[in-house]
């Protein structure tokens, strides 16, 4: 049974005074346990509206999201329903996603299913900052006194709290260095991998997403144009819009930064400076 599935799903959203914008349009989209699906593509294409409506921050306007097989309710208070704590996000902002008042070790118990007694609160605070890397003994600390990267591994930490089945990813490494990058991806991909977990890992990177993703889904004005494989989606991209995305990923060369090209003519994988997403 698939862990997510999104069934032609639409968003519109609708704004005082101006046109509707249609977000969404008739995205499908399935992740089973264990697999890592990216979803790519460049800004303002959709994909954070299609992340909202995925994990119930939001309701679709047309379409039904089902989690575990049952359909996925938008949440309309504050706390989610308990039978959806097994679909938790990471956001893209590690500075946002934590307040600043309140010490890691209590922010990161906010996941769990039921309430622990007090004397086993620090030994799972301690036992989740272990699981992504960090120090046991900092959750007295303050997210002040954390880096970006640590951030955002306190962020992963809290969203593993609940013991999710699936977590879906929204550009999770777009505010951090590439140093830190690299590490929270792997750290990813490996809990993933430990844990059984199933992963919508979202994204303007393809060559990142094709480093990480089982499947690759391009989005486009809202549409999922081109799905498949990472490395069949890479190698034989069969989309306009996906040869471009391929196309404007720098290239590291002995003597200058060329593009990479991928069934494109040779005049189309000149240097050029233009940068998609």
């Amino acid at each position: 049974m698939n862990l997510l599935e999104l069934d032609d799903v639409h968003v519109t959203h609708h704004r005082r005074g101006r046109d509707p914008v249609r977000a969404v349009r008739g995205v499908s989209l399935t992740v089973a346990p264990g697999q890592i699906v990216g979803l790519v593509g460049e800004s303002g294409c959709g994909k954070s509206s299609l992340a909202r409506v995925a994990v119930g921050l939001s309701a679709p306007t047309e379409g039904v999201v089902r989690f575990e097989g049952r359909p996925l309710e938008a949440s309309r208070l504050r706390a989610r329903a308990k039978d959806a704590l097994g679909l938790q996000m990471i956001f893209q902002n590690p500075y946002a996603s934590l307040s600043p008042r309140r010490s890691i070790g209590s922010q990161l118990l906010d996941g769990v299913r039921s309430p622990l007694p007090r004397q086993e609160r620090a030994a799972e605070a301690a036992r989740l900052l272990q699981l992504v890397g960090l120090d046991p003994d900092s959750r007295n600390r303050y997210p002040n006194q954390f880096s970006g990267g640590q951030r955002q591994r306190l962020a992963i930490a809290r969203a593993l709290a609940a013991k999710p089945s699936l977590v879906i990813a929204d550009e999770p490494v777009t505010a951090l260095d590439a140093f830190s990058s690299a590490q929270i991806v792997t750290l990813l991909t490996g809990l993933v991998r430990e844990l059984g977990m199933g992963m919508l890992f979202i994204s303007h990177d393809l060559s990142l997403v094709r480093a990480i993703a089982d499947e690759t889904a391009v989005m486009f004005a809202g549409e999922i144009v081109e799905r498949g494989p990472s490395e069949r989606v890479w190698n034989e991209p069969a989309h306009e819009y996906t040869k471009t995305l391929i196309s404007a990923i720098p290239v590291i060369g002995p003597k200058t930064i060329r593009r990479k090209t991928a069934g494109t003519t040779p005049a189309a994988g000149r240097e050029r400076n233009s940068h998609v997403g």
